[in-house]
């Protein structure tokens, strides 16, 4: 019975002087490269049919590896071409790209993939840190050639994944520099009247991420029920700024309080004075929190602001942006309110992460438990 196109066919073969010497079978199989042509012999037709249609069943079930002369470099461009552009956000895959041309190609771009081993990504992680890349940076490398490997894997171009059973190094744990009450209070005279007041008050009382705070739009906030929707963020990428779904890949409602919804009301007047005073030169985007002509405000420049308002204020000028969004969080688990609100406002998709990261905080809540114990029990 004749067999459909890519299944595979089942031929005699002669000498020279015609006689059948044996069976030889021709099939195809998918490689980084495209479709490769694959080849089984035996003595009978037979022998050949039943090796043929288990190598078929190999290939349809993911048993097939074969990478042919592909190497690691090539491979890469092909994963992040396929496999991970559009899949993921811009600035995410654009750390994938800069992980695989500045660490990962120059090294091992030239080992072919099916010769990839542990040792070279041992020796990898190895001359990293070796060279200074921070801990953190080497678990990146990481994250980027174990995922690219399991995807090879997934597709049946090598039977292992040679990062899977490398141990990367353990990151140093980023310090977190929360202001206490009496710093935020300072922080907040110093900016008051500022044309950026309201966004320093946002931050530190609902906890928003920068970028969530620059995508902002008038159209996510609710004055009047004091409530704000956390659409989107916006980021640099090298194509410019992009805005895509907030990091935990979910939108979510915050709800304001009175001193933020305040700072908004004010902010919201100012900013329909500073339209119509550069009415020639303002572009509407919507955004709560643009730049003097409404166009999108960058992180730099937002950061650049901090810092010289944190001199200002006269407070650790070590302090980062992201910081306040710590703050917002140390503020209220210090007041005991319920972590679970708390990884709620600020979007953490786990409630264990807001308990890792701020496990400092927790101590005393576990003293004010106690207390509450023994006023139970007495």
């Amino acid at each position: 019975m004749a067999r459909a196109n890519g299944e595979g066919s089942i031929y005699k073969v002669r000498d020279k002087s015609g006689k059948i010497t044996g069976y030889r079978a021709a099939y195809y199989v998918h490689t980084a490269k495209g479709p490769k042509r694959k080849y089984l012999s035996g003595k009978t037709r037979d022998e050949v049919a039943v090796k043929l249609t288990k190598a078929m069943a190999d290939r349809d079930g993911g048993f097939v590896f074969d990478a042919g002369t592909v190497t690691v470099e090539e491979y890469l461009e092909r994963w992040l071409s396929d496999s991970v552009r559009d899949t993921v956000r811009q600035r995410t895959y654009e750390g994938y790209e800069h992980i695989v041309e500045r660490h990962i190609s120059p090294a091992l771009g030239g080992v072919k993939l099916s010769k990839l081993t542990p040792a070279h990504v041992r020796g990898l992680y190895r001359d990293k840190l070796d060279a200074g890349l921070s801990p953190r940076t080497v678990r990146y490398v990481h994250t980027t050639l174990n995922k690219a490997l399991s995807q090879a894997v997934a597709d049946g171009l090598i039977p292992r994944n040679a990062a899977a059973s490398v141990k990367p190094p353990q990151p140093r744990k980023t310090e977190i520099r929360p202001l206490d009450t009496e710093q935020v209070r300072t922080l907040l005279e110093t900016v008051s009247g500022d044309r950026l007041e309201a966004l320093y008050v946002v931050a530190v009382t609902a906890g928003l991420r920068e970028g969530e705070l620059l995508g902002l739009r008038w159209e996510d906030v609710d004055l009047e029920a004091g409530r704000i929707q956390v659409r989107r963020t916006a980021s640099e990428a090298r194509t410019g700024l992009v805005y895509e779904m907030p990091k935990s890949g979910v939108g979510r409602q915050v709800r304001l309080g009175q001193k933020a919804t305040q700072a908004l009301r004010a902010h919201r007047k100012r900013q329909l004075e500073e339209r119509m005073e550069k009415a020639g030169l303002w572009e509407d985007h919507g955004l709560v929190f643009p730049s003097e002509v409404g166009t999108p405000l960058g992180a730099r420049n937002l950061q650049r602001g901090f810092k010289i308002r944190l001199k200002r204020a006269g407070l650790p000028e070590s302090t980062r942006f992201h910081d306040l969004r710590h703050t917002c969080a140390t503020v209220l688990l210090g007041q005991g309110v319920n972590p679970k609100f708390v990884q709620e406002l600020l979007g953490h998709k786990d409630i264990a992460l807001t308990l890792n990261v701020y496990s400092h905080v927790l101590p005393d809540m576990g003293d004010a438990a106690a207390g509450a114990m023994d006023d139970a029990l007495s």
